[in-house]
C-alpha cells in the first residue's frame, strides 16, 4: 500500500508546461529524491503535493484514498476545504529558504502551527518544541533566539523542527542541504 500517490500531474504558468504527467508512488518509510537542473519544476512539485501550488491535471491519493479535487479557473483544488485542512496536517514541508518569521523567536516559530492548527496546548507544543529542537542538534538556548541571530544552518534546522512539530506522516524537503 501507497502512503502517497501522485499520478500523471501536469502544471503550467500561462504557456511554459512545467510539470508534464509526473507520476509517484511512495510507501511508508521511503525516502525518495527528485533531482534536476534549476528550473525542472522540482519545488513545483513539491509545492502541488502540499497544494500550495494547484496542479492543472492529475490525481493524488493519501493511504489509497482519492483526493477529491475540483477544476476552477486557477486549476485543480482540494474539493472541500475542511479535506485541505487535514492533508496539511498529514503533509509538512521545509522550505528551501526556511520561511521562518523573523518577528517571532524559535519557540514562537515552532509552536505555532500546532497550537492553531492542531489545537495543542502551549505547554504541550513548548515541550514539543523543545524535544524537537534537540532532535535536530540544536542547544536549548536557541528557542529564545529569533531567526536572524542564526546561522544558516541553525535557521534550517529550526525550520525541520518547526515541520516535524506538527508530526506529519509525510515530509517534504525543498533543497535540504
Amino acid at each position: 500500500m501507497y502512503k502517497l500517490t501522485v499520478e500523471n500531474l501536469h502544471k503550467s504558468y500561462g504557456n511554459h508546461e512545467v510539470l508534464k504527467g509526473v507520476s509517484l508512488n511512495a510507501r511508508t518509510g521511503d525516502v525518495i529524491s527528485l533531482i534536476g537542473a534549476s528550473g525542472s519544476g522540482k519545488s513545483t512539485f513539491l509545492r502541488c503535493i502540499n497544494f500550495l501550488e494547484t496542479p492543472n491535471d492529475g490525481a493524488m491519493s493519501l493511504d489509497n484514498q482519492p483526493i477529491k479535487m475540483v477544476h476552477d479557473r486557477h486549476g485543480m483544488r482540494v474539493a472541500d476545504a475542511n479535506e485541505l485542512q487535514r492533508i496539511r496536517t498529514r503533509l509538512a514541508m521545509v522550505f528551501q529558504h526556511f520561511n521562518l518569521w523573523s518577528h517571532m523567536t524559535v519557540l514562537e516559530n515552532i509552536t505555532m502551527a500546532p497550537r492553531r492548527v492542531l489545537g495543542v496546548s502551549k505547554k504541550d507544543a513548548e515541550d514539543r518544541a523543545r524535544r524537537y529542537l534537540d532532535k535536530v542538534g540544536l542547544p536549548a538556548r536557541v528557542a529564545d533566539q529569533y531567526p536572524a541571530f542564526l546561522s544558516g544552518g541553525q535557521q534550517q534546522r529550526v525550520a525541520i523542527a518547526r515541520a516535524l512539530s506538527m508530526e506529519p506522516e509525510i515530509m517534504l524537503f525543498d533543497e535540504p542541504t
